[in-house]
Formats: C-alpha cells, structure tokens, sequence
C-alpha cells in the first residue's frame, strides 16, 4: 500500500482554486498558470495523498468525488491559516502602516465618515490616507485587487474566497419622489402601482455585481452610477427610487421630496460589511478605522 505524503501547500491552493472556479481552465486563468500546470498540481497531490479527487470523465468540468468532497473543508482551512500566518508575519514587521487605502460605499453617512476621517488624521498624522469612494460591488473589487486594505461594502456581495468580512451595520433606505410626482398624490400605492413609473437605479461600474438588480420594481428603469445624480433627477421628478435616509432628511423636512407609501417595499435595511484581505491582516491604524466605523454606524442608527 502507497503511504501517504505530506502534500505540497501550492497543490493544495491549486486544488481549492479549482474547486473555486469551476474547471482547470477558469483555475488557471486565475492563478496565471497554464492548464498543464494546473493540471499536473493536481495529479501530483493525488499521488501524494494517494486519493482521486476529482472525476474527469465524461464531463468538461471536473466534479469532487467523494474523497475530494470530504477534504475540501481541511484544505479550505490550512490555506486561510497559512494566509493569516503569512499577513500576521507581515503586520508584526511593518507595524504601524505607512499608507491605508479605504475604498466605502456610496451610501456610509459622511456624518459618520467625515468625523472618523477627522479623528484618524489627529490620531495617526504619519500614516498617508487614500479615500475611494464606490458603489455596490465596484468597492469590494479594489479590495480583491489588492487596491484598498480595508473596504466598507453595501449587501449582495458574493462570498468571495480571497476576503474576509465582518458586517459593521447597516443604513436606512426609504423609497422617495418629489411632492408633484404621480406616485406621491394618491396615499398608499397599490401592488404593482410602480410600474408604470419610471424608477431610478444606482448601478455598479464592476463586474461583481454586474447585471443583477437591487430594489427594482418598476417595468421601466434608469441605471446611474452616482448617488448625487440619482438625488438631483429625484428632485426634479423625473423618477421614483430608494434613497438612505440620512442623504435625504432635509428634502423631506423642507419636502422637497415625500415618502412613498408602497405596498410592495417599504422602509429596508443597507447592510454594510468589512472587506480585507485574508493575506494581508488590517495593521493597526486599519484596525482602528474598522472598530470606530462599527461603534459610530451604530450610534448613527
């Protein structure tokens, strides 16, 4: 009987990016390797660990066999720790960061993100910031390309295997228009009542979310990539849509622009999420920003 060998880490990342994509092209395109390449790592780390862990036959896309299922969870687990041990060994020798890039989503308050920018100027003067400031998956992608250290992204990101993520609260969205519109004469709108009015959408600029929709209901719809925008049109009636709450309380108080009272939707929850890395921990002055967004979005709610 063949003894086992202790199996090389770069056969295991293979094997996961493998799992992760789907196929041994879509693994290779990923780690920039040719498909023999890949496809040998994987025939090594089954003469290694002397299993068959993915059929072949039959189909373009290889499929775990049982074996493969039942190590998937273990091989998942020793590359996050490897990614952890390697990102602690980093933090421990570069200490406090030189440079923090922070990629937000569109719709964190600036009261919430204006005084923590503030305060994190007067508590780490040495550290360089650079701000991004994105919607929907457009934010998680600069953190996937290595772009932000930390991310502060919206809801209905993917699990992506590269990130790990922390939820730090959530935002108010109410479905608006202005006082002359159609929709904000007759009270309580009926279901299926939108449809027949143009509904504007914030859209992503990223291919995360590319195509899928966030809180349509109308037949008819604009996409914008820019929540000042999309505030301005609503302001001239030009449509309906979902705005936070805290970007629109004077237009409501000065009314500007009224509540819709929707059959369908009425007042949902943005949830906003932590992005970073799994291979490069948030040094010090991140882990600060992440601590203080999480205390101060909870406040703001």
């Amino acid at each position: 009987m063949v003894d086992v060998i202790q199996p090389s880490l770069d056969h295991l990342r293979t094997f996961m990016a493998v799992v992760e994509e789907g196929s041994f092209n879509a693994a290779a395109r990923k780690l920039g390797r040719a498909i023999s390449v890949v496809s040998y790592a994987i025939g090594q780390l089954e003469a290694e660990l002397d299993l068959r862990l993915f059929d072949r036959e039959g189909s373009r896309r290889p499929r775990l066999t049982v074996a493969g299922q039942a190590l998937q969870a273990r091989v998942s687990m020793i590359a996050d720790d490897v990614d952890a041990l390697v990102a602690q060994a980093r933090s421990l020798r570069q200490g406090l960061e030189a440079e923090l890039s922070l990629a937000v989503d569109v719709m964190v308050p600036g009261k919430v993100l204006a005084p923590l920018l503030r305060d994190f100027q007067a508590r780490f003067p040495t550290v360089s910031l650079r701000l991004h400031v994105e919607a929907l998956g457009a934010v998680a992608a600069l953190a996937v390309a290595g772009r932000a250290t930390l991310a502060i992204a919206g809801p209905d990101i993917q699990d992506l295997p590269e990130l790990a993520r922390e939820t730090v609260g959530s935002v108010e969205m109410v479905p608006v228009a202005a006082p002359d519109h159609p929709l904000a004469r007759g009270g309580r709108i009926a279901p299926g009542g939108t449809r027949r009015h143009l509904q504007l959408v914030l859209t992503d600029r990223s291919p995360l979310t590319e195509g899928r929709d966030f809180g349509v209901l109308g037949a008819s719809s604009w996409r914008l990539g820019d929540l000042g925008a999309k505030h301005a049109l609503l302001k001239e009636g030009i449509g309906w849509g979902l705005m936070p709450r805290h970007a629109i309380e004077g237009d409501l108080a000065e009314g500007a622009l009224v509540l819709l009272d929707l059959a369908e939707q009425q007042i949902t929850r943005y949830a906003l999420v932590a992005l970073w890395r799994k291979d490069c921990l948030p040094g010090p002055a991140a882990t600060w920003v992440l601590d203080e967004i999480r205390e101060r979005l909870a406040g703001a709610a």
